[in-house]
């Protein structure tokens, strides 16, 4: 009796166990991204971002940075991060500025530019044990027709001011960026407060200073 073709290779696989592994092709491990440390020298924020990753430059006053992964099409479509200083600290007797009165003004100038604009996402958060918020909207640019999603992290300074770091992105990108994205607020921190120097204790039993008198000690004439 003839063997099927289709038995023989379950047979065979019964048979050389080893032998299936020959046709199956084991795909490379990825490499780990390794990332750079980038700190504003004005505003004092770090964050970390991918190497492979351009900085594009300063903006918003040189307030703030936008950086960008490797991309082909022009310019005005490319997906990127934002990071900058966005409300300074209030001077005199101004009021600081709320998150979520900073949010309000973002969404009001994302609805200027674009159409049929939907709010996705909003949730607080912690970023640098800082209080944050997070919003993640959806629309279509008016100039271009192009689809856009902006994720917004805003984060409360120390003295008032508002910090926030965005992501401008396709939403086909979405599934690449939106990771490293997240990886790049968990990194952001603004440096910690170095501790006043105090000054060194006088060791026990020793006299106590003197202090100095207020009383003008005259001095003797010029002579003659």
């Amino acid at each position: 009796m003839q063997v099927s073709w289709c038995r023989w290779l379950l047979s065979a696989a019964v048979l050389f166990p080893g032998s299936a592994a020959i046709a199956q092709t084991t795909k490379p491990a990825p490499r780990p991204t390794t990332w750079k440390t980038y700190c504003q020298p004005d505003q004092g924020f770090c964050f970390k971002y991918p190497a492979t990753w351009t900085m594009l430059g300063e903006v918003l006053g040189g307030n703030g940075v936008t950086v960008a992964p490797p991309q082909k099409q022009e310019r005005a479509l490319w997906d990127d991060v934002t990071v900058a200083l966005i409300i300074p600290p209030p001077e005199g007797d101004e009021e600081p500025v709320s998150i979520d009165q900073a949010i309000d003004k973002a969404i009001a100038s994302v609805r200027e530019s674009g159409q049929n604009f939907e709010t996705l996402q909003r949730q607080q958060r912690t970023v640098d044990d800082k209080p944050a918020q997070l919003v993640k909207v959806h629309y279509f640019e008016k100039s271009s027709g192009h689809e856009w999603v902006e994720e917004l992290v805003f984060i409360a300074g120390l003295d008032g001011e508002v910090y926030s770091v965005g992501l401008k992105a396709a939403p086909a990108s979405l599934p690449r960026v939106e990771p490293l994205f997240s990886r790049i607020v968990a990194s952001w921190k603004l440096p910690e407060a170095e501790p006043e120097e105090e000054a060194p204790a006088k060791p026990s039993g020793a006299p106590a200073s003197k202090p100095k008198s207020t009383t003008p000690v005259p001095t003797a004439p010029p002579k003659a």
